[in-house]
């Protein structure tokens, strides 16, 4: 709302809003739009400079609330209300610009104090508890951003410009703490103190019932509600905070849930979802597509003498019930903790894995490719649920979804050599009884006892048919008779490194080539680095296809593909889409199968009319 089309009141429109019981320190800091009805503003009180926006005698909407459009009942203090709002009620507004078409209801204080170099803005401490870490968050910050500034702290000259680039956005109106966007509901909250809101009609955010924010981001589309704190935070798109969660210091991606939970100095990327009041977050970096259980402490021990420890799990990581976790550890892609206190640091390299505390037999059990093999229903599912699930309109955030895609290809790989290198490990130590062969592993537990993969043979093979699955979706569509793709000529090396990047998969040569540019001052802003994160969005599936295609080649051990190589490989190709399927079906079935599962209905038809 541009303030320079306002005008100062008439003489008898101050003389009405006397009568309708308002008051004013000064009546000619009170500036109003054209359209301004002075009967719909009563028993207020207005200090500093305050703009009125256009009312009519209309409503505003949410639900069974109906609220006449006009101030009820508030004190404003340098503050700007937008056309046809609604505010009622409202203690203390202050500092803050509200849009178009809001519904402010009951609220004890709305806050934004002048920020500026000298009154810093508020920093967030993600991932390290002791700051190192920290970043400065803006209004249209991505998850990808707060990574990059807080994961690449080696990279001091873009650190520094970092913060230029932040600080300059923040002076400017559109990157301002203190501002609302339109169409946004606030009803029944305690303090919303320097708290950028962003919403507008086609996706508006609410914050609603004994809500407590501060200093903090909350992106387009977010529900804050049911007793939820959160200070020094920023919340993507469509991320709901509930059921009193505590949060502090804690960037948390789009499409997230968390309730009813302690969460603190943290990176969460998106589709996260954590649900329960006895578990908690604690200074870790969740790459998304995650689910922490009832019970899970993750970040509950520090092994270090202050708390500079850190936790970094891979996306679809996926701790059980009360599991507990040491720092400093670090999990591939789609880890799955069985239930256990975990004694030591870990370090798991094998994606897909199962990994068990065993403490009978005091060692640590990991399965490699567990979701492959056992889990298939639960893995297809994840392909299409977070899709699916998105609700979110800007998307300014890109996202993969799929769990199979470069980065988890290249773990494979990488697993599958470790696995290579431990079996034939132990080969040579069990060269007299082949039959009993125990395959261990190391360095994925501090400490003396011994990690045993279990099902290593399996697992080995699950990994190549892995690779083939992802090749083939990307380069054949799920058809068994796609034509041969073009050959490579003169491509560079399969790109074995690419970043998570707020959900994004970039290879690390780009991310490289962006961080110099931003040392070199070539790109000066915020709306150039996402510039550049949308023209490595529209090249993806060409980067994509590339390295699917290397990763055949890789198998193959040859340079290129033949006609030969590569209707095998669609032979191989079509054998695992039925596996695929067969292991849907299955996984699935054992559910519905288990007697125990069954029994708390009276017959079949019960269960399928409540589940399906």
């Amino acid at each position: 709302m541009k303030t320079d089309t306002f005008r100062p009141l008439t003489g008898k429109e101050i003389e009405t809003m006397q009568m309708n019981g308002n008051r004013a320190e000064d009546w000619s800091m009170v500036q109003v739009s054209d359209a301004f009805d002075a009967s719909l503003f009563r028993n207020n009180v207005f200090m500093g400079r305050v703009w009125l926006g256009a009312m009519e005698q209309g409503y505003v909407d949410d639900g069974d609330l109906r609220l006449p459009e006009g101030v009820y009942n508030s004190m404003l203090r340098n503050a700007t209300v937008g056309d046809h709002c609604a505010v009622h009620n409202v203690r203390m507004l202050s500092g803050y610009r509200v849009g178009d078409h809001c519904l402010l209801f009951n609220i004890d204080e709305m806050t934004a104090s002048p920020l500026n170099e000298e009154n810093d803005y508020p920093w967030i401490e993600p991932m390290n508890e002791c700051g190192g870490r920290r970043i400065l968050p803006f209004p249209g910050m991505t998850i990808g951003d707060a990574y990059l500034w807080a994961k690449y702290r080696d990279h001091g000259e873009m650190v520094k410009r970092f913060e230029q680039m932040a600080r300059k956005f923040l002076a400017t109106p559109e990157g301002c703490y203190g501002q609302m966007g339109s169409h946004c509901i606030v009803k029944n909250t305690r303090t919303l103190h320097n708290v950028a809101v962003l919403s507008d009609a086609e996706t508006p955010t609410r914050i609603e019932d004994c809500v407590v924010l501060a200093d903090g981001v909350v992106g387009y589309g977010c529900t804050c509600e049911y007793g939820c704190i959160a200070m020094r935070f920023l919340l993507g798109e469509h991320v709901h905070l509930e059921f009193g969660v505590r949060l502090n210091d804690t960037v948390v991606g789009d499409n997230s849930t968390i309730a009813r939970c302690e969460v603190g100095n943290n990176i969460i990327f998106p589709a996260h979802e954590q649900h329960h009041n006895n578990s908690f977050l604690i200074a870790s970096l969740v790459m998304g597509q995650s689910n922490l259980a009832a019970g899970c402490t993750v970040g509950s021990n520090h092994n270090g003498r202050t708390a500079d420890n850190e936790i970094v799990a891979g996306r679809g990581f996926w701790p059980g019930l009360c599991t507990s976790l040491k720092h400093s550890s670090s999990f591939a892609a789609y880890t799955l903790l069985a239930k256990g206190s975990y004694p030591a640091e870990l370090s798991i390299t094998l994606p897909f894995s199962l990994v068990n505390n065993n403490a009978s037999k005091h060692r640590l059990e990991v399965m490699p490719a567990y979701w492959w093999m056992y889990n298939m229903y639960a893995l297809n599912r994840n392909m299409t649920k977070f899709a699916k699930r998105d609700k979110r309109k800007k998307k300014a955030q890109h996202i993969v979804f799929d769990p199979l895609a470069p980065d988890t290809a290249e773990e494979i790989i990488n697993g599958r050599m470790l696995l290579k290198s431990w079996i034939e490990q132990a080969y040579l130590q069990f060269d007299k009884d082949k039959e009993h062969i125990e395959v261990t592993a190391f360095g994925m537990e501090k400490g003396k006892r011994k990690t045993v993969i279990l099902k290593w043979a399996e697992g080995y093979k699950a990994y190549e048919d892995m690779l083939i699955y992802y090749a083939l979706n990307v380069l054949a569509g799920g058809k068994t008779d796609a034509p041969m793709p073009e050959p490579l000529h003169n491509a560079p090396e399969r790109e074995r490194e690419w970043v998570n990047l707020g959900g994004q998969l970039v290879p690390q040569s780009e991310l490289d080539n962006l961080i110099a540019a931003v040392e070199r001052g070539e790109v000066a802003d915020w709306q150039q680095v996402h510039a550049c994160y949308d023209q490595w969005w529209a090249d993806y599936e060409g980067w994509r296809r590339r390295h699917a295609y290397q990763v055949l080649c890789l198998l193959s051990q040859q340079r290129a593909l033949t006609s030969e190589l590569w209707q095998q490989y669609l032979t191989r190709y079509a054998t695992i889409l039925q596996y695929v399927a067969d292991q849907i079906k299955v996984t699935r079935d054992k559910d519905d199968a288990n007697p125990f599962r069954r029994m708390t209905y009276r017959n079949d038809a019960e269960m399928k009319s409540v589940l399906d």
